[in-house]
């Protein structure tokens, strides 16, 4: 598909613009020497672009000037003409004050003028914009990008100045995901896109998943996670609620007495003295750990013994001084050493005895309840309190068949989770097969887009490009395009803007001649294609250019004059007249691609 002529129905203000299958040109003059050193002049050659990204059915952007200034071109309907691949031609008819009314005809001869077409002569009008872009997908019929809709990868054809920052991530793509471009970039370069959607895919649902276990995970808290251990506890509650329900059912507490009597006696008492034992025990080995603690000390001091020596007249030489101090310095070693550790221990004991007290609190709170409860003789206090512990009861069932419901959920989640990390390892494992594949296979069309992007790099610059992709260690695909040195090492001059919007340009061209044989776009668009190179660069650039347009892509190149390329002859200009789709210049209104002031 190309394009084959843009037109409006106000032709004195948008003039008719009509295509070349090859090279056509888009050249703005600056005229007047106050505009040389602008930088941007305001003619529409890149406004072209984006004239004809709306009448390929762009979505409503509040910031295009069309709708920005919607009262200025309220009465304006669009029309393209693309040529498509059985060599007939379709016009789109698009209007800006009803933006979402599409029409369209399929015609036989080129560089029609339908803007007197009456409304009953379209083939298909006024169509809504979502039915519209369906049908024009299917029209065009762009199969080398499917699964995708002809208006994925528009933005490559259409290279604004924006979209040169990135070869690969369009400046539309920017704020999204990699999800959103890397699988469309893959599928264009030759590689199985599949298992990089399902990949994508399965990462968000993965992703998806641990968020809501984690929701889950912390509504449970920190309470029982074992769901056997609730299980249990919901059997032991449910057969005493029902024991209860039984007692108050038949008003008689006889058993409950003895029950409460046997738990008294069996449970809490014994519990009581084992708590009792060991804290006596425990106190026991506190205060031997505290008096050792006190014991610790070396009072024998060598200078005040030999001071006593010499007064009674002993000799005591500075050898046996000398040994004293030292077997006082080991000792004193060997005790610090073992403070240290009856310091732990006594720490140790000391948290024992805090839990152990709070325990028999806690216990003794509890055989209070039951002495009291058996000391009643009143029968409705003893319903009453059995009510109680029957409603507890229900509170703890209900409390605990609500953690079962989070963890069978959890548990849940858990196994869900290990099958989509078991498919993403699986999704990796072949997205490296198949680059490896790809990347190897000299058929293959990637290594014919790879050859094609090296030899146009080599072309304007005299060094080798390398286009390479790859996953990396979390099984993404990484693209890349260098320029290499004499040595075949990557240099940074891609680094630069200007070389960086050459290697856009042939990894456009590239691309689009490895699929000229494919239902594919086989136009492209790009905006200051001459900027900032210098001579040389721009006269091999345009050699390049010229070649694939031979092979059969049809390039939209757009460029100020100031950008020309040398003259090889003087004789002959650099681009023919038929060459010269628009020109466009600075000296009043008619030079601009609108015929009206500034907006």
């Amino acid at each position: 598909m190309k394009l084959s002529r843009l037109y409006s129905n106000k032709s004195k203000i948008f003039g008719p613009i009509e295509f070349n299958s090859g090279l056509n040109v888009v050249l703005a003059e600056i005229r007047l020497a106050k505009n040389n050193d602008k930088d941007t002049h305001n003619l529409g050659k890149t406004t072209l672009g984006r004239m004809i990204d709306f009448c390929f059915l762009a979505g409503r952007d509040k910031n295009f000037f069309l709708f920005k200034q919607e009262s200025i071109f309220e009465d304006f309907i669009f029309f393209l003409e693309v040529e498509l691949a059985d060599s007939t031609y379709l016009t789109i008819r698009r209007g800006v004050r009803e933006h979402t009314r599409i029409c369209f005809k399929k015609h036989l001869a080129a560089h029609q003028d339908l803007t007197e077409l009456a409304d009953s002569d379209w083939d298909h009008f006024n169509l809504s914009f979502d039915r519209a872009r369906d049908l024009l997908d299917g029209i065009l019929d762009w199969r080398a990008v499917s699964p995708w809709d002809f208006r994925k990868g528009l933005g490559y054809h259409l290279r604004s100045q924006e979209d040169y920052q990135d070869i690969f991530q369009l400046r539309r793509f920017s704020i999204g995901k990699h999800k959103d471009w890397k699988p469309y970039v893959a599928h264009i370069l030759g590689f199985n896109h599949k298992p990089i959607l399902d990949y994508y895919s399965k990462l968000d649902e993965l992703e998806g998943k641990r968020g809501i276990a984690q929701t889950v995970q912390t509504e449970l808290g920190g309470s029982v996670d074992d769901l056997s251990k609730i299980e249990g506890l919901l059997q032991l509650k449910g057969k005493d609620a029902d024991k209860k329900q039984q007692l108050l059912d038949a008003f008689d507490f006889r058993q409950q007495d003895r029950d409460l009597t046997d738990k008294l006696v069996e449970d809490i008492n014994t519990r009581i003295a084992e708590l009792n034992n060991r804290r006596y025990s425990l106190n026991q080995a506190r205060r031997k750990i505290v008096e050792s603690l006190q014991e610790d000390q070396i009072l024998f001091k060598p200078d005040q013994a030999e001071k006593l020596f010499n007064e009674v007249g002993i000799l005591f030489s500075g050898q046996i001084k000398k040994d004293f101090s030292q077997l006082i310095a080991f000792n004193k070693a060997i005790t610090d050493e073992r403070r240290v550790y009856l310091k732990e221990e006594l720490s140790d004991i000391e948290g024992e005895l805090q839990v152990i007290a709070e325990e028999l609190d806690s216990l003794n709170k509890h055989r209070s309840g039951v002495l009291s409860f058996l000391g009643s003789t009143d029968v409705f206090d003893k319903y009453k309190q059995v009510t109680d512990d029957l409603v507890r009861l229900k509170a703890d069932i209900s409390m605990l068949e609500k953690q079962r419901g989070f963890l069978g959920r959890l548990q849940e989640l858990r196994k869900e989770i290990r099958s989509l990390t078991d498919s993403c390892v699986k999704l990796q494992s072949d997205i490296e097969t198949d680059v490896e594949f790809q990347n190897t296979n000299k058929s293959s069309l990637f290594s014919l887009i790879r050859l094609y992007f090296s030899e146009i790099v080599e072309g304007v610059l005299a060094h080798k490009g390398l286009l390479s992709v790859s996953p990396n260690e979390k099984g993404h695909l990484e693209f890349r395009a260098e320029i290499l040195d004499d040595q075949g090492k990557s240099t940074s001059a891609d680094l630069g803007h200007t070389y960086r919007k050459l290697l856009c340009i042939a990894f456009d061209l590239a691309v689009l001649r490895a699929h000229l044989p494919d239902r594919f776009p086989h136009f492209v668009y790009h905006d200051g294609v001459f900027e900032s190179l210098d001579d040389r660069k721009k006269a091999n650039l345009l050699n390049v250019i010229r070649q694939y347009s031979d092979f059969g892509v049809q390039a939209v190149i757009t460029l100020i004059d100031s950008d020309m390329p040398p003259q090889v002859d003087l004789k002959v200009p650099v681009f023919s007249a038929d060459e010269i789709v628009l020109r466009l210049h600075d000296e009043g209104e008619d030079g601009r691609l609108f015929r009206m002031k500034s907006w």
